[in-house]
């Protein structure tokens, strides 16, 4: 069978309330990681995989992003959506089922910091994953397993356990909340309208389906300063845009560099 289109939904809604005071001015997914803020990277990453349709949506800050988001190199393949009030992850795929139907959706929480072989991750679910599961989700190795979801998992890696941010959880493994995902999971939304959040309320009723790929690289949630503060030393990939637009000659001389 003929892999599906790939489509990519990045979400960059949050308001990133942790990394207060510093998101009162800036957004969250626009915090400098080295001299570029977050969000690029994620934008790399999918440009990378020739990934032709992104989404990204939007709320706190939403006028900045969407400034960040009209620059040139965006303009002809990423597209943006503004929420009101905020939708939750499954809430916001739903609202935008028309632009993600028929196709494998990679879905990003992108307010992560996140390097890794993601060419082999999507190689895995189109050609490896059991056939069963229409979900695969990344996993890492976290040293603060209790602010995390924890998975258990067989011997094919497939999810037999979660446990959403609970105390004494049974390991270290955690959930990346990144995900590839097939269409019947969005069947399973439109049946289920009131399903808002993606990791209580949809994960929990795949248990047993969703296959598993661990990222050995770098994983970082970066809404606390001092793991944003981490991610400043880790290395970082060459741009795929070299050239400084206007857009990124002013974040050189933004304020947030020298709050992190």
């Amino acid at each position: 069978m003929r892999p599906l289109e790939i489509k990519a939904l990045l979400l960059a809604a949050g308001v990133g309330s942790r990394l207060a005071p510093l998101t009162k001015e800036w957004p969250k997914c626009l915090m400098p990681i080295g001299k570029r803020p977050l969000l690029e990277y994620w934008l790399e990453i999918i440009y990378l995989l020739n990934i032709e349709k992104v989404l990204v949506n939007l709320h706190h800050h939403s006028l900045i992003v969407k400034q960040f988001l009209k620059r040139d190199r965006f303009s002809e393949w990423v597209n943006y959506v503004s929420e009101k009030k905020l939708l939750g992850t499954a809430g916001t795929l739903r609202e935008n089922k028309t632009f993600l139907a028929n196709s494998t959706i990679l879905l990003v929480h992108a307010d992560n910091w996140c390097q890794c072989d993601f060419k082999s991750f999507v190689k895995y679910h189109i050609y490896k994953r059991p056939d069963n599961c229409p979900i695969t989700m990344m996993t890492f190795e976290t040293d603060t397993p209790e602010s995390c979801g924890i998975v258990e998992l067989d011997k094919d890696n497939i999810l037999t356990g979660f446990h959403e941010k609970v105390k004494n959880p049974p390991g270290n493994i955690a959930n990346s909340a990144i995900y590839l995902i097939e269409p019947e999971i969005m069947t399973w939304l439109d049946q289920h309208s009131n399903c808002s959040d993606f990791s209580t309320e949809v994960l929990p009723q795949f248990i047993g389906r969703i296959a598993t790929w661990h990222n050995s690289g770098i994983h970082r949630d970066i809404g606390v300063l001092p793991s944003l503060q981490k991610a400043q030393l880790d290395p970082k990939p060459s741009p795929v845009w070299s050239d400084e637009d206007n857009w990124q000659k002013l974040f050189l001389t933004n304020v947030i560099h020298n709050a992190i």
